[in-house]
């Protein structure tokens, strides 16, 4: 257990502890609302896979093999819009660094309590090794630790918030973000074709490529008594501009909330699951979508997956493109710096779409947007 001291408003307990107590029940602090648990009715994917693209539990699968090609950047572009998730297959990052990704982290969360706790984070940047998200005192907290780091800009990369071990855990992180980062760069052209604008433009939009923020969360799932009460992370939407998910290869967790039902994720070997975050439907005035997941948890086996997030120039006012915007669909946004939006999750946690909600633009309450996104104009942690 780690004081409260450290800026959180109570004493932090390592969820990785609790499960290893072998309690049959959890804390009551973990317990959700009923109406937020998962229910055993939902989980199967299989009953949404036929029409949409079965093999990766009901998201489509997009083939990266051939990036410049018009198709791929169609493909990228209608998940964007009609999903917002999709699983990215022969993308260009070496599958034995995606292996060694896995491995190194997985060293990490193996090491004794007293070499995790040397990284303890706290939430004035949440950086190191953390088991919360938010602030608010009394809050039902998720059932699951994180390591998180910055890797860009340069002047918020700290090595000393990176663990040394186990001894290669560094440079392989730096190698897997660099390799992620530049799959980020092809996806961000794909998605400007699919678009219709300029190339380069939302990129331009982030501030450039050197403008671009990276950082990187590693979740960690310990097995779970009561799997049915809690959830490893609450539905929300994530507030940054792109995250490329390097799932877990043995045990499924991940739910994407889709037409008011939650649709269980099957991740296909070696893809990535990638998903726009709030940043991005910002930017494009609502034509590509910010969807809500969350992240079951499991009684029999733990479960670990490395998200990437690709963010806009922190400082940077971000509102939707003059190219997407017209009288008949009014910018959406209002404009505001992600440095802004992302002290929502840092103080209240994950909360499904409620901040990009907030952001609406008074010419735009009138308006109607489909589906289980923001309407129109709104989680790096």
């Amino acid at each position: 257990m780690e004081g409260a001291g450290a800026g959180w408003p109570e004493p932090v307990v390592r969820v990785q502890s609790l499960s290893e107590s072998g309690a049959a029940t959890i804390p009551d602090r973990y317990v959700k609302p009923e109406s937020e648990r998962p229910k055993a009715a939902l989980e199967p994917a299989a009953a949404t896979t036929t029409e949409e693209g079965g093999i990766g539990g009901g998201i489509p699968v997009v083939d990266l093999s051939s990036p410049s090609d018009p198709a791929t950047a169609r493909a990228v572009s209608e998940a964007c819009r009609n999903w917002g998730f999709f699983q990215a297959v022969n993308h260009g990052v070496p599958l034995e660094l995606l292996r060694r990704a896995r491995g190194v982290w997985r060293g990490f969360f193996r090491q004794p309590m007293e070499v995790k706790q040397r990284y303890a984070n706290s939430p004035a940047t949440y950086e190191g090794y953390g088991s919360r998200l938010g602030v608010e005192k009394g809050a039902v907290l998720d059932w699951g630790d994180y390591y998180f780091i910055h890797v860009r800009p340069p002047h918020l990369f700290d090595p000393h918030k990176w663990p040394h071990l186990p001894p290669d855990l560094r440079e392989t992180t730096e190698e897997y973000s660099r390799e992620v980062a530049a799959l980020c760069g092809r996806l961000m052209t794909a998605m400007s074709v699919g678009l219709g604008v300029g190339e380069t433009r939302l990129q331009e939009a982030f501030g450039g490529a050197d403008g671009a923020g990276v950082c990187v969360r590693v979740n960690y799932y310990p097995r779970c008594p009561q799997p049915e009460l809690t959830l490893g992370l609450s539905s929300h939407s994530d507030p940054g501009g792109m995250t490329v998910l390097l799932a877990d290869d043995r045990v499924r967790g991940l739910q994407v909330r889709r037409r008011g039902a939650w649709v269980t994720v099957h991740p296909v070997p070696d893809a990535f699951i990638v998903n726009v975050g709030d940043q991005i439907q910002v930017l494009t005035n609502a034509t590509y979508r910010s969807v809500e997941h969350r992240v079951m948890v499991n009684a029999a086996d733990e479960r670990l997956s490395v998200a990437l997030f690709y963010n806009p120039k922190s400082d940077l006012p971000l509102a939707p493109m003059p190219e997407l915007v017209s009288p008949d669909r009014p910018a959406l946004y209002e404009p505001m710096t992600f440095d802004e939006y992302r002290m929502y999750i840092r103080r209240k946690g994950p909360r499904g779409k409620s901040q990009v909600d907030s952001l609406k633009a008074a010419t735009a309450t009138t308006a109607a947007v489909d589906v289980n996104v923001a309407p129109v104009g709104r989680k790096c942690y």
